[in-house]
C-alpha cells in the first residue's frame, strides 16, 4: 500500500535516498519522490549527490516546484544545477528567482555563468541584479530585497491598502512597510497588521514607528542580522548613504547570514578551514584539503613543546616522576584556555563583549581560572600523593593553579586582541589556543618544580 503524502513542512528522513533512486535509474520512482516531500528536504538530497545525478533529479521537477527547490539551495549547488540546464530552462530559472538570492548565487560562480545570467534577464531584473552585485561582498546590500513597497507618509490607511494590493504581488514581503517622503528617504515603518486592524480614514502617519532599526545598504549583513535579532524585527529597512529606502533585508536571509558566519566560526574554532558545500557530497581529498593547513600549522606550533621539554631535560632528568603528570597538566591547561577563547569569540559574535573590553575581560577571566585551577588542585594534590609522593603532589597543585589562571587569561584576551587587529576572531581558534598553553603550561610546570624541590 503506498504511503500517505508527507505535511509540507514535514522533516522526517526519507525512508529511501533519491541518490539512491536516481542510481538506479528508476525516474518514475524518483518523480514520485520529488512530489512526496517539502522543497527544504529535496534540496537537502540535491546536495548530497554528485553534480551529474543531482541535474538529472531536478529535471524531473515541474517548473514552479523547481524554483522553490533551487532557491533552498546552497549557491555553490545552484551553479551545479545550472551548468546542467539548457537554455530556456536556464534563464526561465533564474528570471524567477528573487534578486537579492540570485546575487549571492552569482557572486560565487565563475565570470561565464555570471555573464549567461545577466544578459538572459528582463531589463527590470539586470537591473535589479546589477544594483546589488555592485555592493561590497558581505554587505546587507548583497543580501536585501529590492522589491519593497514604500508608502507615503500623507496617505490614509484606505490608501496605503490600495497600494500594497496594486503593488504587493511583486514584492517579497508586504508584513512591513517602510513610510518614506517625497525624496524616498525613509522616515518610518508600518506594520501590515496596524493597517488591516484600524479605521480606513486613519492616517498612516499616527500609525508610524518615526525611529525604526535600520541598516545602511554598506553595512555588514552579520551585524544587521544579529540586529534584527536583537530588535525582534522580521524586516530591517536599508537605506544608502543619504538616507534613501534602497531594500528590505528580510528575516529568512537574516537567519542564513548567521547560519554561514557561526557555520565558519566554528570551523575555524575547531582548526579547520570553513566548507561551503555540503558534508555529505565532499569527497574524503576535498575534506582532508581543507583541515590540512590548520594541522600543519598546528604541528609546527607544538615544537614549542618539543622545545621546552628539551631545555628542562636536567630537570627530568633529576626527577622523572614529573613527566608522569605532563599530559595532565597540559590537558588542564589547553582545556581551560579553550573553554575561555569559545566563550570570549561567542560573546563578541553576539556582541555581548567589545574590544574595548579587553582589560575587563582578562581580569574576569584570570579569575575564574584561578577558581578552576583551585579545583583541580584539590584533586592534583590526592592525585599526586597516591601515586607518588606528596613533595610532587605540591608542585602538581600550585601549577594547576597557575596554569589555570595563565591559560584562561590567554583563552580571553586572544580573541579580543584580534578583534582590534581586525583580524576574524574564530581564528584565534581554539586548538591555537591550546597549542600555546601546552608550551608555556610546561614552563610553568618545571620553574615551579625548581622552586618548590630546588633541583
Amino acid at each position: 500500500m503506498p504511503q500517505a503524502p508527507l505535511p509540507s513542512g514535514s522533516d522526517a528522513e526519507p525512508t529511501e535516498p533519491l541518490r539512491t533512486i536516481v542510481k538506479d535509474q528508476r525516474l518514475d520512482a524518483a518523480q514520485a519522490w520529488l512530489e512526496r516531500y517539502p522543497p527544504h528536504v529535496i534540496a537537502d538530497e540535491l546536495a548530497r549527490m554528485d553534480a551529474v545525478d543531482a541535474g538529472v533529479a531536478f529535471r524531473l521537477l515541474h517548473k514552479d516546484r523547481a524554483l522553490d527547490v533551487f532557491e533552498e539551495l546552497k549557491p555553490v549547488n545552484q551553479q551545479q544545477i545550472l551548468e546542467g540546464l539548457r537554455d530556456r530552462s536556464f534563464l526561465d530559472l533564474v528570471e524567477g528567482m528573487e534578486p537579492d538570492n540570485r546575487a549571492r548565487m552569482l557572486k560565487e560562480a565563475p565570470a561565464k555563468v555570471v555573464k549567461r545570467v545577466l544578459a538572459g534577464l528582463s531589463p527590470n531584473e539586470r537591473r535589479m541584479t546589477s544594483a546589488l552585485l555592485g555592493y561590497p561582498d558581505g554587505s546587507v546590500g548583497r543580501f536585501m530585497t529590492p522589491e519593497t513597497v514604500a508608502l507615503a507618509q500623507d496617505l490614509t490607511v484606505e490608501q496605503a491598502l490600495r497600494t500594497v494590493r496594486r503593488k504587493g504581488a511583486d514584492a517579497e514581503t508586504v508584513y512591513t512597510l517602510p513610510v518614506v517622503d517625497s525624496g524616498r528617504r525613509l522616515t518610518g515603518i508600518v506594520e501590515l497588521r496596524e493597517l488591516v486592524l484600524n479605521e480606513l480614514d486613519t492616517p498612516v502617519s499616527d500609525l508610524v514607528v518615526t525611529e525604526p532599526a535600520y541598516a545602511w545598504a554598506t553595512d555588514s549583513a552579520e551585524a544587521a542580522a544579529r540586529l534584527m535579532r536583537e530588535t525582534n524585527d522580521l524586516n530591517l529597512p536599508v537605506v544608502d548613504s543619504e538616507g534613501r529606502l534602497v531594500g528590505l533585508f528580510t528575516i529568512d536571509d537574516a537567519v542564513e547570514v548567521i547560519e554561514a558566519a557561526d557555520t565558519e566560526d566554528v570551523a575555524r574554532q575547531a582548526g579547520a578551514a570553513p566548507w561551503a558545500g555540503h558534508y555529505m557530497a565532499a569527497t574524503v581529498w576535498q575534506l582532508a584539503r581543507y583541515r590540512a593547513l590548520w594541522l600543519s600549522l598546528l604541528l609546527v606550533a607544538a615544537t614549542l613543546t618539543v622545545g621546552v621539554t628539551q631545555a628542562f631535560e636536567a630537570t627530568l632528568e633529576q626527577v622523572a616522576a614529573l613527566a608522569l603528570f605532563i599530559p595532565m597538566l597540559i590537558g588542564a591547561g589547553g582545556n581551560a584556555g579553550a573553554q575561555a577563547a569559545t566563550a570570549c569569540v561567542r560573546a563578541l559574535a553576539v556582541g555581548e563583549v567589545r574590544g574595548s573590553d579587553l582589560l575587563k575581560v582578562i581580569w574576569r577571566e584570570c579569575r575564574v581560572g584561578l577558581v578552576l585551577g583551585a579545583l583541580l588542585a584539590a584533586l592534583g594534590l590526592v592525585v599526586g600523593t597516591v601515586f607518588v609522593s606528596a613533595d610532587i603532589a605540591l608542585v602538581v597543585g600550585i601549577t594547576l593553579v597557575l596554569i589555570c589562571g595563565w591559560a584562561a587569561t590567554i583563552g580571553g584576551a586572544m580573541p579580543l586582541l584580534a578583534k582590534r587587529l581586525r583580524i576574524d576572531p574564530a581564528v584565534v581558534s581554539a586548538p591555537m589556543v591550546t597549542t600555546l598553553v601546552d608550551a608555556t603550561g610546561l614552563i610553568i610546570y618545571f620553574l615551579t618544580a625548581k622552586a618548590v624541590l630546588g633541583v
